[in-house]
């Protein structure tokens, strides 16, 4: 047979589609009589408006709806007219949610009118492939864009098979999509790597997939959803993913000269936290929690072969969490490569110094490590297992080994108090020597979470995000099933300080750019203390808002400041002190700690104290205030 694999817009432009690699290298395994071609619609799609709007709609446009505009809907808007036969469809409600939100359309406006000719052009290229089967992959915003594809190519070419599938289609948000959408034959739920294969045996003895776990199919005018498989497939069946089809389009493209291309690759399915205590808000897993990861090694190998095939060096993994084994076999062998890796993971925020150390010699220069908030009470609400001074200390330590720490201040959780932000936001000047948040955002009420799906933990009313309304042309009770997202009554703090909070994290990133608060021994050494082998300390303070000034810590200040960088409560503080053979009372500690916090070098959280500054300054950009990889300091100078 031919299949055509195919993923639309509004994937990001700078990287292939780990679906379609995956998917391609899968058939070739387990039906290498079949042949394969590939359409990348995102990239299609980014091209397309470029040529069509004179160069004003470019990449830059296409990669504000792709990034920034998810859980508006916008990217899926363009397409609905298309999608729906009608230029003028969900105008009228997107320009009523633009108006409540604040959010600026421009570029949509612009942008929708080429939609309808770009899917009709889209559905005579993948047909003239002359495919038997056509599969599509939806995630986030690629649902409607990949339904008027379908549409299009059913219209044309009615006796080609139809199958759409990826994390939109999970559970009964598949069989939602397929019972109102006839021009779709198939839907797939859950993973492919065992349902595809025995989809495309069915299709091509023209028999129905009664016995194919997960998929959905029409018996008659029936839309049939076959009970989803019971287990996960194994990490081994995972083949290595092919992306030459998209290397040679994406050098071809006039869209590579506005994008750095970046190489993407899965160590890891599930999420191993979750499976013990699922993040309350999350609904990212899905119904596919179950933790499996491929060695050490056998990833190492995988990263290599694509480098070296591609010769590009930025590395994305997918991976929800970083597998704890990669910092004993994968982490080590990519340290001691000698690759100039640039390498994303998300990790969990309460790695250890040396796990983050070891992080930034693996070249691993990017990291989203969960943060989330700075609260310890209300991290408890999200069951999140850390504290805030941890969350803190793992963002002195990306700072130390120059590693560019994305997170996003979230809120209104149910239970939470307004002094959870109060104590934060008044600490938050302290902070800015610290990669900021990306802003402060409401939490939404995502399908699979916890607060989904046990009302009692808050969230009791819900309906259908209204982003859908300018989405979808269904009734509720259809967009019940169809939808991720969902709109309830909001919880925890509103109003006046909603804005604080929003406001501060405006001022930390501002200040972010210029402000440093370095640790490091005085030069002359100091005099070592009665129990103490090292020397004096200087603190070196040039964050924005606060006195240009250096503070010298010695004697017992200096040993009791170096237990503080682990975070410590004073009574803690007082016992370990002692240990080394200083003598101080507990309440001179405790006026102490009120100094240290006057002058805000260290974080409180309840009753530990955190000491705040770096001990290495990495490069930064400074219109964007990320840190970027420079020299790493040597293990001598950073004690």
């Amino acid at each position: 047979m031919r299949i055509a694999l195919v993923s639309m817009p509004w994937q990001a432009l700078e990287m292939p589609s780990l679906q379609v690699g995956l998917l391609h290298a899968l058939v070739a395994r387990e039906r290498p009589s079949d042949e394969v071609a590939e359409y990348h619609g995102w990239l299609r799609w980014a091209e397309f408006l470029l040529e069509h709007s004179d160069g004003e709609l470019t990449p830059t446009e296409y990669m504000t709806v792709a990034d920034d505009q998810v859980f508006d809907g916008f990217g899926d808007w363009v397409f609905s007219g298309s999608l729906y036969d009608d230029d003028q469809w969900g105008t009228e409600q997107l320009t009523a949610y633009a108006a409540r939100t604040g959010s600026s359309i421009d570029s949509l406006l612009r942008m929708r009118p080429h939609a309808a000719r770009f899917i009709a052009e889209a559905a005579r290229e993948v047909l003239a492939t002359d495919p038997d089967v056509v599969g599509m992959t939806t995630t986030f915003l690629q649902n409607v864009p990949s339904l008027a594809l379908a549409r299009e190519i059913k219209r044309l070419r009615p006796e080609v098979v139809t199958v759409l599938g990826g994390s939109n289609c999970d559970s009964v948000m598949g069989h939602a999509l397929h019972r109102n959408h006839p021009f779709l034959d198939h839907v797939v739920r859950g993973e492919a790597e065992k349902t595809f294969p025995a989809l495309l045996a069915h299709i091509e003895r023209g028999t129905a997939p009664a016995d194919v776990p997960g998929v959905c199919w029409w018996d008659g005018g029936t839309s049939r959803a076959n009970r989803e498989a019971r287990g996960t497939v194994p990490i081994g069946l995972l083949p290595s993913p092919d992306f030459d089809a998209w290397q040679e389009s994406f050098d071809s493209s006039p869209v590579a000269e506005f994008v750095e291309p970046k190489l993407v690759v899965e160590g890891a399915r599930g999420c191993w936290w979750g499976e013990k205590h699922h993040c309350t808000f999350c609904g990212l897993n899905g119904s596919l929690m179950e933790f499996r990861s491929k060695n050490g090694e056998q990833l190492w190998s995988e990263i290599e072969r694509l480098v070296q095939r591609h010769k590009l060096l930025d590395v994305i993994t997918v991976d929800n969490i970083i597998s704890m084994d990669y910092f004993r076999d994968f982490l080590p062998r990519a340290a001691d490569s000698g690759w100039d890796l640039r390498i994303h993971y998300e990790v969990k925020s309460n790695l250890s110094q040396e796990q983050i150390a070891l992080l930034g010699r693996a070249r691993v220069t990017h990291v989203q490590p969960g943060i989330e908030s700075l609260n310890s009470r209300v991290l408890g609400l999200m069951d999140k297992g850390v504290t805030g001074a941890r969350n803190v200390r793992t963002m002195r330590e990306c700072e130390n080994h120059a590693l560019t720490c994305v997170w996003n201040y979230l809120y209104g959780f149910p239970g939470e108090r307004d002094e959870d932000y109060t104590e934060i936001i008044d600490q938050m000047p302290a902070l800015r020597h610290l990669q900021p948040p990306g802003g402060a955002t409401r939490i939404a009420l995502e399908r699979f979470s916890p607060h989904f799906t046990n009302p009692a933990l808050g969230f009791t009313e819900r309906r259908p995000a209204d982003i859908y309304q300018h989405v979808y042309q269904l009734p509720r009770e259809e967009l019940e099933d169809l939808v991720y997202l969902f709109d309830a009554p909001a919880t925890g703090i509103q109003g006046e300080l909603e804005r604080r909070l929003a406001e501060e994290i405006d001022r930390w990133t501002e200040a972010y750019p210029s402000s440093r608060l370095l640790l490091e021994p005085a030069a002359d050494g100091g005099a070592p203390g009665d129990g103490g082998e090292e020397g004096d300390l200087l603190v070196h303070d040039e964050r924005e808002g606060w006195p240009r000034r250096t503070h010298r810590l010695t004697h017992w200040r200096a040993a009791g400041f170096r237990e503080l960088e682990h975070g410590r409560t004073l009574p803690a503080l007082h016992r370990r002190l002692a240990e080394a053979g200083y003598e101080v009372p507990l309440d001179t500690l405790t006026a102490w700690g009120s100094e240290l916090l006057a002058h805000g070098l260290v974080f409180k959280d309840g009753d530990t104290l955190l000491a705040l500054p770096t001990r290495a300054v990495p490069v930064r950009a400074p219109d964007l205030g990320t840190a970027f990889p420079a020299a790493l300091p040597t293990p001598e100078e950073v004690a």
